[in-house]
């Protein structure tokens, strides 16, 4: 699939992408998974310059769950340098693709050096306008809707908010994706189907595309193929195709 067969007029705004698959990768070629892990910033580079290319207006990536620190130690340290390194490295192309970085998540369990790394980055990215790149790190839905849940708990019991007041439109405000728009498509790569505890608010509408390629070889042609795929789906937001054609 290539850019061209892409209708530039019916993009998604948001895609969320679940990278999986680097440790099989790895497995596959008899290579350590750190190898795996490495190769996948490679396609985060491709898949972002991708998007960049087609016009996108937001990319979320899964990059490390709150359920990853439960991994052993050493592939835990092997990732943080991994990701210190890949800042430091993609920060300047972020720059020259007009990028955007932001980040979603407990960063408070983040190593100092990470996150400052991090932090540096999003200072200089901030002056971009094209495509906002968000770092899902240490995150998961069930931390977030806690997080959120004890937030309004916590005004409830002070007696600055009403507790019939509370909405949809106040919990999306409580969440860490209160200024983005919420994903239209989700791409799970490496081939599970399940979206492993990631926006699970946010993707309650989204178009779900599951594919058995690995990560570390995803990149432009296959990210075009999701897109292209959305495109051809009629999302009904819980109405009849005959509703949609009055609109």
């Amino acid at each position: 699939m290539s850019i061209e067969e892409i209708d530039k007029s019916k993009l998604p705004q948001h895609i969320a992408i679940i990278m999986d698959g680097n440790g099989r990768w790895a497995k596959s070629r008899g290579v350590e998974r750190y190898e795996g892990h490495s190769e996948g910033v490679v396609s985060v580079r491709k898949v972002v310059e991708a998007a960049v290319a087609v016009g996108l207006r937001y990319l979320t990536v899964y990059t490390f769950s709150t359920e990853n620190w439960n991994r052993p130690e050493e592939e835990i340290r092997a990732l943080m340098s991994l990701m210190v390194a890949a800042i430091h490295r993609e920060t300047p192309d972020l720059m020259r693709n007009n990028v955007r970085l932001a980040t979603i998540g407990d960063l408070s369990r983040l190593p100092d050096e990470v996150a400052a790394t991090l932090q540096d980055c999003i200072l200089q990215t901030s002056i971009n306008t094209g495509v906002t790149l968000i770092l899902a790190l240490s995150y998961s839905s069930r931390w977030e809707l806690t997080e959120a849940t004890r937030r309004i708990a916590a005004e409830v019991a002070a007696g600055t908010l009403d507790a019939g007041s509370i909405d949809e439109q106040l919990l999306s405000s409580c969440l860490t994706t209160r200024d983005l728009p919420d994903p239209d498509l989700l791409i799970r790569t490496g081939g599970e189907m399940r979206i492993s505890n990631f926006l699970l608010w946010q993707l309650s509408y989204a178009e779900l595309y599951f594919t058995e390629t690995y990560w570390p070889d995803f990149r432009e042609n296959e990210f075009y193929e999701a897109i292209a795929v959305y495109q051809r789906r009629e999302r009904r937001y819980g109405m009849t195709s005959e509703q949609l054609i009055k609109l």
